[in-house]
């Protein structure tokens, strides 16, 4: 027995080290590259040893590999959660275009569609399944995942799981019950941005066998945080753009106020285009493009813009108004300087910033009654019948929602996000699903119509030359390429499309770009729909609270903003960045002056009877967070202050 236990130890460890060795062949034979970034090959070597591992890696830090290469070495298929439809496809789409077997589930997809696509995940070699955390709780799904080989669960925004964080989703709590379905596969949680109240929520959630957090600092050496307060954010803008070189964003919270500010930009002198979710998918994808391929400088954007951004040398990222928390401006900031060089984040702000976020907060949780009444709304709008549409997906106009009910944009929006969170149904963003189709009939049984159809026998050749697997999955078609290639119109081109599909020949799903929302559950009267409460105002202080440190991070004329952020994100070991604006304004509290004794005797005699975190420390000391944290931060750097593994503040000398 002793000799047998030795044998499969040893050839267990053979393994591990010959999958350490495939892991940088597969980096280099499909990405090309010879060497991993930081933390990547760690993870990497985490997920082979079969770790649940929580991966916290700031944004362009290179997530996708890390679950990408260790699946690849293994056998089986690696499931991909992740709620971004725009994610999933940009993925799937660069994963294709090398060789890679990977394919995608989410809304907008029929039936059959996912049908397919599931049977091609058990029986095909696909690598790579991603779908959204909605689509866990189906009954296809979770019949046909027990039959699937998979090899490791990798969860993207893997904050959305814990209510502690700025994006909380209720289907991501599915993956606990899809653990004890795939009992024994690994999980990969990964994030950009999470306090460590969050990281710890993340793994208890996912039933994490045993605590793995592997993590970058959160430090940009790089990276210059400013604040510049001005009565005139258009002129200070101008003025900012122009003294600085090189491409760069600029975020605001407004679609009409992207197009203005683009217009203002360019009549300055300086190249900017306008970007936002309400734009076409090509319109939207030409501008990241020509950005991205230096054609104009400055790119004007909501939040839409983020995602796949792949442009390593942005010099700036100024923001227009204060973001809804640090987590979303640190994501936000972290796309400049991704190279490495110098880089800037800048945010705006005056004292009237205050009251709109007073406002904000009004309209991103609005009452209850409210609440209900968009419900209602919605579903007689959808023509939804009470006890019904549970699970069924509604193509969803919101310009001719909002116009019929005579609803505020925001207000409803926010509504929508409460009944999301809540449980009660998904709303996507709009995203260009494009037109699919698969071969119904088997080979013998086409070349039968084809004989017996002359006038479909050339079109047929047609799709068959351009287009490989149509007799086993659906396969993205471009109707403008088949009549270029052809040389008929786009219209007879659709044509032939749709005859074949009633023919039963093809199954064809013409091209859409329309948002959808999905029912959880089904139509209840809007008096039986049940709010918590208590969640209600959960979500509501923590909104609050984040916003407000926002707040605070744009009014504060002494702390460090760099020492700000990564506080907050539980890193206290930092030295003041020296870069930063209040650093280059010499504000640092002195530690000799008397105020900053009565802070430093109050953190001692708090810490000498027992550890404590930083927030129990900002409650019970009576001091403003203003003038404490530089105290903390300077007590830690002369080692009279630890911090713990278990994240809390240990005092250095003996406790009474």
């Amino acid at each position: 027995m002793r000799f047998w236990l030795i044998l499969n130890v040893a050839k267990l460890q053979k393994k591990r080290l010959a999958d350490l060795e495939e892991i940088r062949q597969v980096l280099t034979r499909y990405w090309g590259h010879s060497e991993f970034r930081p933390l990547q090959e760690e993870i990497i070597q985490s997920v082979l040893q079969e770790k649940d591992t929580l991966a916290l890696m700031p944004t362009g830090g290179g997530k996708s590999i890390t679950f990408q290469v260790p699946s690849l070495v293994m056998d089986g298929i690696c499931l991909v959660i992740t709620p971004l439809i725009a994610l999933m496809k940009d993925q799937v789409d660069q994963l294709t275009r090398r060789k890679i077997k990977a394919v995608a589930i989410h809304s907008g997809m029929t039936r059959h569609e996912i049908d397919v696509t599931l049977d091609n995940c058990i029986f095909g070699d696909f690598k790579f399944l991603y779908l959204s955390p909605e689509r866990l709780a189906t009954d296809i799904f979770q019949v046909r995942v027990r039959q699937m080989n998979v090899n490791l669960i990798a969860v993207d925004e893997a904050h959305c799981i814990s209510q502690w964080g700025y994006d909380f989703r209720p289907s991501y709590l599915e993956i606990s019950a899809l653990r004890e379905i795939l009992e024994g596969v690994p999980v990969l949680a990964l994030t950009a941005t999470a306090t460590p109240e969050v990281c710890e929520d993340i793994q208890e959630r996912l039933s994490f066998r045993e605590k793995n957090l592997l993590q970058m600092s959160f430090d940009r050496e790089n990276l210059t945080y400013l604040v510049r307060p001005t009565e005139d954010k258009i002129r200070e803008l101008t003025a900012i753009v122009k003294k600085l070189k090189g491409s760069g964003i600029v975020y605001t919270r407004n679609r009409r106020r992207s197009r203005e500010i683009s217009q203002l930009l360019n009549e300055g002198g300086v190249t900017a285009d306008f970007y936002h979710a309400g734009l076409k998918q090509g319109i939207r994808d030409e501008r990241q493009q020509g950005w991205t391929r230096n054609r104009f400088r400055v790119m004007v954007a909501t939040n839409a813009f983020g995602m796949g951004i792949d442009k390593p040398d942005v010099r700036f990222v100024i923001h227009l108004e204060i973001p809804d928390g640090p987590e979303a401006y640190f994501q936000e900031a972290g796309r400049a300087g991704r190279d490495g060089k110098k880089s800037w984040a800048i945010l705006l702000y005056t004292p009237s910033d205050k009251r709109l976020i007073e406002q904000r907060i009004e309209v991103n949780f609005p009452g209850i009654p409210k609440i209900r009444e968009v419900y209602k709304a919605l579903c007689n709008y959808l023509q939804v019948p009470l006890g019904s549409g549970k699970g069924q997906q509604y193509d969803f106009e919101m310009g001719e929602f909002l116009h019929r009910y005579r609803l505020n944009a925001m207000v409803a929006h926010s509504a929508l996000n409460i009944l999301s969170r809540e449980g009660y149904l998904t709303l996507t963003e709009s995203f260009h699903n494009p037109s699919r189709i698969k071969f119904l009939v088997e080979r013998e049984g086409l070349y039968s119509f084809q004989v017996s159809h002359s006038d479909f026998d050339g079109f047929i050749k047609l799709l068959l030359r351009s287009y490989s697997g149509l007799f086993t999955q659906y396969v993205k078609v471009d109707e403008t390429f088949l009549a270029r290639r052809s040389g008929i119109p786009m219209e007879r081109v659709c044509s032939y499309l749709t005859t074949l599909s009633s023919r039963q020949i093809i199954n064809y799903i013409p091209r859409k770009e329309i948002p959808v929302v999905t029912f959880m559950e089904e139509r209840l009267e809007e008096k039986n729909l049940l709010i918590s409460p208590e969640r209600y105002h959960f979500r509501r202080t923590r909104y609050e609270y984040r916003i407000r440190e926002m707040l605070r991070y744009a009014s504060s004329e002494s702390l460090c903003r760099n020492q700000f952020l990564l506080s907050y994100f539980g890193q206290l070991d930092t030295p003041r960045c020296g870069r930063c604006d209040v650093c280059r304004a010499g504000d640092r509290m002195d530690p000799g002056s008397k105020e900053s004794r009565m802070i430093r005797e109050k953190i001692e005699e708090l810490l000498s009877h027992d550890d404590r975190t930083l927030g129990e420390i900002l409650h019970d000391s009576g001091f403003e967070a203003e003038k404490l944290l530089p105290v903390l931060q300077w007590m830690v750097e002369q080692e009279e202050v630890q911090r713990e593994k278990n994240l809390k503040l240990r005092w250095k000398g003996s406790r009474s």
